[in-house]
């Protein structure tokens, strides 16, 4: 999952000030993380499943190579995972 930072320049007393705010753990609250493929499906039974590569921030859907099989990754919601920032694998794998 790749940081995003928002920054904020302020005028005090005329000098200009610029405070970075890192955001990435207010959306990762909102993504919850599952280690069986049950346990995510549960949790939205609206939405496909997909395997994310917590490292990277790609995710791989059911089917394909990297499925389940990333070092690092956990079993999300796919529109969870996209309101998070991630994004789909682009080589199908």
């Amino acid at each position: 999952m790749r940081p995003i930072i928002l920054a904020y320049v302020l005028l005090l007393g005329g000098v200009a000030t610029s405070i970075a705010v890192h955001t990435t753990a207010a959306i990762a609250s909102s993504l919850q993380l599952f280690t069986t493929e049950p346990q995510a499906q549960h949790h939205c039974p609206h939405d496909t499943v997909v395997w994310l590569n917590t490292a990277s921030g790609i995710y791989h859907l059911k089917g394909e190579r990297w499925y389940g099989n990333t070092k690092h990754g956990a079993y999300v919601c796919e529109k969870e995972a996209d309101a998070a920032g991630d994004r789909e694998t682009e080589n199908g794998q």
